[in-house]
């Protein structure tokens, strides 16, 4: 482990990472925690676990740039804090913000939940160092069509922040707005599997979906022609939902979706609920496409 105060390159964590005592607690982590988040990992040297723990969280806080600072607590050398503390077996972690304790587990985890534990720590102080506001102005380059642009910063965001779900998922959009969906589809197969669950990646991964039925859809005006002829038919109706889609008719493409979900709901395994989902996932969960869809669906669903 790094001590406190060890000259390090400008890549070190020595800035980041330090050592506790009873006696310096309260500055190192109370005090410490009310400008960033601090995480405390509760040790000894003859717990095995903790040689596998102590150096992932190292290796997630400095991967962090700063947003999240780690404090090591000897619990051998330094009793009483671990007995106000509680603690009763290590390894034991808690993170401190605003001093108060708000977070921790205890006992080995994965490498993955470790990740996430900080990552989510991370977005507490609010300081993500301009990356918030980069991905919102790929966002809004992605709205207004320069999809090249849009690709190249959220791009540039990942090479700073490789594990950031939204410049991950928005680089994914960025591909199929450009109609590249086979380099969208690898860049997704190749998900970070920390991040592989997060929302952004699931709507990109919706929105190829949605995109590889597009290039399958039939022709609209037949299928809303066998639709009014035969409303039962349900294959019919079905395709002709992924032909509003592909054209751009979302709503539309919901209400004939719900329409066959309300007329038979274990059609095809459930195939409009499914369809429904994949739509809903593909949108922003605030869209009101997304609010009222969801809404009916769920009226029919446990009416």
């Amino acid at each position: 482990m790094l001590e406190f105060g060890q000259a390090q390159g400008a890549t070190g964590t020595a800035d980041l990472i330090k050592d506790s005592s009873d006696a310096t607690f309260m500055a190192d982590v109370v005090e410490a925690s009310k400008d960033v988040p601090i995480i405390v990992d509760f040790w000894a040297p003859w717990c095995g676990p903790c040689k596998t723990l102590g150096p992932q969280l190292e290796a997630a806080v400095a991967a962090a740039k700063g947003k999240v600072k780690m404090v090591k607590v000897d619990v051998d050398q330094n009793q009483q804090v671990a007995a106000q503390l509680r603690v009763q077996s290590i390894p034991t972690v808690y993170a401190f913000y605003q001093g108060q304790p708000v977070d921790g587990f205890q006992g080995a985890v994965s490498e993955a939940e470790v990740k996430r534990f900080v990552e989510k720590l991370s977005v507490l102080s609010g300081d993500d160092g301009g990356l918030g506001e980069a991905i919102e102005a790929a966002e809004a380059m992605l709205d207004e069509g320069a999809a090249v642009d849009a690709a190249q910063t959220f791009a540039a965001i990942l090479g700073e922040e490789p594990e950031n779900p939204a410049a991950y998922g928005g680089l994914a959009r960025a591909h199929l707005a450009m109609g590249e969906l086979d380099q969208a589809e690898a860049f997704l197969a190749n998900v970070p599997t920390a991040i592989a669950a997060a929302a952004e990646i699931e709507a990109a991964r919706a929105q190829l979906e949605l995109a590889r039925q597009a290039q399958d859809a039939g022709p609209l005006a037949e299928l809303s022609a066998a639709v009014e002829a035969e409303p039962d038919n349900h294959q019919a109706r079905f395709d002709y939902a992924l032909a509003l889609h592909a054209a751009g008719q979302v709503e539309d493409a919901v209400t004939q979706l719900l329409d066959l979900f309300r007329r038979d709901r274990d059609w095809n395994d459930g195939a409009a609920k499914t369809q429904l989902f994949t739509i809903f996932d593909a949108l922003k969960p605030e869209d009101p496409i997304v609010l009222t869809g969801r809404r009916k669906l769920s009226s029919m669903i446990f009416a």
